[in-house]
C-alpha cells in the first residue's frame, strides 16, 4: 500500500512541476490535477496487484521508476488510466512482484504494448520482449521516449532499413505494411527486443 500512495503522491508532484514549467501558477494547479488523476490508478494498480515487492530488488526498481524513469512512468500511467476507462482488467498474478503492471487486453489482438512499467496484451511468449521495453526505459531514463519516437520519425521519413530489411519473406506491397512490417520491427528499441525474444511480424 505505501508504494501505491508514494506512487501517486511523486507522480502529483511531477505534473505539478511540469504544469508549472508551461504556464505558472495556473500551470501547476492543471498539473497536478492531472498528475492525481493519472498517479492514483497507477497507484492503486501497482499496490493491488503488488507490483514492487517489499526486498531490495522491489524496492529499487521502485526508487528507479520514480526518480530517473519517472517520465517513462507517467506516460505509462496515463496509459493504463486509459486502459481502465475501456474497463480493461489487471492481471494482477503476473504483475506480483514483476516490477510492471500488466493488463490482460491490449490496444490490438495482435500486439502487445508496453509503456514505461505498463504492459498490456502480453502473454507468456512475448513477456520477455515485453520486460526488454521495461528495461529500456530505465537504462535511459528521460531519454527512452524522445529516443524512440526520433528513430520512429526517421526511418518513416529515412527508410534506410529497407537496405538490410528481409525483402523475401516480408515483402513491403502494401502502405500499411511500409509501418507494420518495416518501420515498426527495425527501429532500435524493437529490434533488440525481437533479436531476444519474438519473431517480427511478416
Amino acid at each position: 500500500m505505501i508504494f501505491g500512495i508514494l506512487s501517486a503522491a511523486v507522480q502529483v508532484v511531477f505534473g505539478a512541476l511540469l504544469g508549472q514549467l508551461a504556464a505558472g501558477t495556473v500551470g501547476l494547479l492543471v498539473g497536478a490535477v492531472v498528475g492525481l488523476l493519472v498517479g492514483a490508478p497507477f497507484g492503486w494498480a501497482s499496490a493491488s496487484a503488488g507490483t514492487y515487492g517489499a526486498d531490495p530488488k522491489g524496492i529499487f526498481l521502485f526508487v528507479i521508476d520514480h526518480t530517473w524513469s519517472l517520465l517513462n512512468t507517467f506516460a505509462g500511467a496515463l496509459y493504463l488510466a486509459l486502459h481502465l476507462v475501456f474497463g480493461h482488467q489487471l492481471d494482477r498474478v503476473v504483475s506480483a512482484g514483476s516490477g510492471r503492471v500488466n493488463v490482460v487486453e491490449g490496444v490490438s489482438p495482435r500486439y502487445a504494448t508496453t509503456i514505461g512499467t505498463v504492459c498490456a496484451g502480453s502473454s507468456p511468449g512475448i513477456q520477455r520482449h515485453e520486460d526488454v521495453h521495461v528495461f529500456q526505459a530505465r537504462l535511459l531514463g528521460p531519454f527512452y521516449l524522445p529516443l524512440v519516437a526520433l528513430n520512429y520519425v526517421l526511418f518513416t521519413i529515412a527508410p534506410v532499413w529497407l537496405l538490410w530489411h528481409d525483402h523475401t519473406n516480408a515483402p513491403i506491397n502494401r502502405f500499411t505494411r511500409y509501418f507494420e512490417i518495416g518501420v515498426y520491427p527495425h527501429v532500435w528499441n524493437e529490434a533488440i527486443a525481437y533479436r531476444i525474444q519474438g519473431t517480427p511480424p511478416r
